[in-house]
């Protein structure tokens, strides 16, 4: 069985996969007051300067993903590859 396609974003020498979780920070700091060094601290970032190359570098399409959609669209990646005759 093959694992579901990872998505991730490398900012400095640091590679962020991005998931539930990280989606869930990506959420608030859109929807919410939250400053670049708040969302370097929960990404686990060394600096507002990394936060805002990594806001960068994330398709726009994916901050406006709910987190459980995320998930039923890995889960439906994972299927199809499943069924897919060998």
């Amino acid at each position: 069985m093959d694992e579901a396609p990872q998505y991730t974003v490398k900012v400095g020498d640091k590679v962020i996969e991005i998931n539930e979780e990280v989606l869930k920070v990506l959420r608030k700091h859109v929807h919410q007051e939250m400053s670049l060094e708040q969302l370097a601290a929960e990404l686990g970032l060394d600096s507002w300067e990394e936060a805002y190359e990594f806001i960068k570098k994330v398709p726009a399409w994916i901050l406006w993903i709910p987190p459980t959609l995320w998930k039923t669209l890995k889960g439906m990646k994972t299927a199809q590859e499943e069924l897919r005759p060998q």
